[in-house]
């Protein structure tokens, strides 16, 4: 996959068609990777008129399967609320995405295009307890979680109790951006503190802010919990993270066609790294001496996000969140993201055959094997039937 910015890639002139949102950075960036390349502009599809059944494709097209999200009328359509930075509806937000892209790589298969994503895979990738469940099977380090149902405040403290989990992270099972996220800490009966992004409205109804907030009080905290489960909760041990320059870190790691290209370490002074929560790229160098200097390779990080996307080997490109422990000595895959390719100003890693490339040329330079592939699936198929 080595192609320099400038140079056609590989069957130049393939079509290109993206589901996405105009205005939505990554189909921006994707599309002006296309060209780039020495294709041309691909058609864009908005997810608004895909969710009313309003889209085609053609023989040979390429489609990539972008993000619904940073569109309040896509929103409604998919979670059924007209402010989008409500939390709750995240489960209703699951069932219709998913079934849309089921009905649109259906589609666009049955007219002879290509997928960059595997309907069912983005369904696990979504579903947090799935994802967790699906890793832990395939022998990828992932943090200890709590088995299901959760049925509320009550039922998880004990859950907690009887796991001797004193410190654990609360996702949403369907959120992403950490929508909802909370990091719990319990440090006896009655001393619990949770600290999120989420504002809890007088009413009960929960919010999104860009300010991470700490809840004390059990009956807050209780409050909180329990209106996030009527969605489905994701309850893992909160794994002491390693730091950079006194800031809590982790890595996104950018797989394209199973290998990873992309790296950038996220440090925060909160336990939610995520650049939009205050959070800040770190330095990857001064990852690498500390992983060095604890006795490991940084090729021990890329080989764990490489084993987490290998279960997903449907979808072009993945983002992995690697959790390296406290001194850099060992490595768990906290997420894997089917949309977590926006790192712009990124370029490839030495020797990943992305070099001189952002995340979205090198998911271009990788289409003419994710086509090749697709096909022999398809020969396959027709000469089995």
């Amino acid at each position: 996959m080595s192609l320099s910015p400038s140079s056609p890639a590989p069957g130049a002139g393939r079509r290109f068609a993206v589901v996405g949102n105009p205005e939505n950075r990554r189909t921006t960036m994707f599309a002006a990777a296309v060209g780039s390349a020495g294709h041309a502009a691909p058609r864009v599809l908005a997810w608004r008129d895909v969710l009313r059944g309003h889209y085609g494709f053609t023989p040979g097209e390429f489609v990539r399967i972008d993000s619904p999200g940073e569109n309040a009328e896509v929103d409604r359509l998919l979670r059924g609320t007209d402010d989008p930075t409500r939390v709750e509806g995240t489960a209703l937000w699951h069932r219709r995405f998913t079934a849309a892209v089921r009905e649109v790589t259906g589609a666009a298969r049955r007219a002879g295009a290509v997928t960059s994503a595997d309907p069912e895979e983005v369904a696990v990738m979504f579903d947090k307890r799935r994802c967790h469940a699906r890793l832990a099977a395939a022998g990828v380090p992932v943090p200890p979680a709590l088995p299901g149902p959760i049925g509320g405040w009550a039922g998880l403290r004990e859950q907690l109790k009887s796991a001797r989990i004193s410190r654990a992270f609360i996702k949403p099972a369907h959120g992403s951006s950490a929508s909802g996220v909370v990091a719990l800490s319990m440090a006896g009966p009655g001393r619990v503190k949770a600290t999120t992004s989420v504002e809890t409205a007088p009413d009960g109804r929960l919010y999104n802010s860009l300010r991470v907030r700490h809840y004390t009080a059990e009956t807050e905290v209780a409050t909180l919990v329990d209106a996030l489960v009527p969605d489905g909760i994701h309850v893992e041990r909160w794994l002491p993270k390693a730091s950079q320059g006194g800031r809590a870190a982790d890595l996104r790691v950018v797989v394209v066609a199973g290998r990873a290209t992309h790296a950038v370490v996220r440090t925060s002074r909160h336990p939610m790294t995520n650049l939009h929560l205050g959070g800040a790229r770190g330095d990857l160098d001064a990852a690498h001496m500390a992983i060095r200097a604890a006795g490991g390779s940084f090729a021990d990080v890329l080989e764990v996000a490489e084993r987490a996307a290998a279960c997903f080997p449907g979808t072009l490109c993945v983002g992995v969140d690697v959790l390296p422990s406290t001194g850099w000595r060992r490595f768990a895959v906290g997420e894997v993201n089917a949309f977590g390719d926006l790192l712009p100003r990124l370029t490839g890693l030495p020797g990943s055959g992305a070099e001189g490339l952002d995340t979205y040329a090198a998911q271009v330079a990788a289409t003419s094997a994710a086509v090749r592939r697709a096909e022999r699936e398809e020969h396959h198929h027709d000469t089995t039937a």
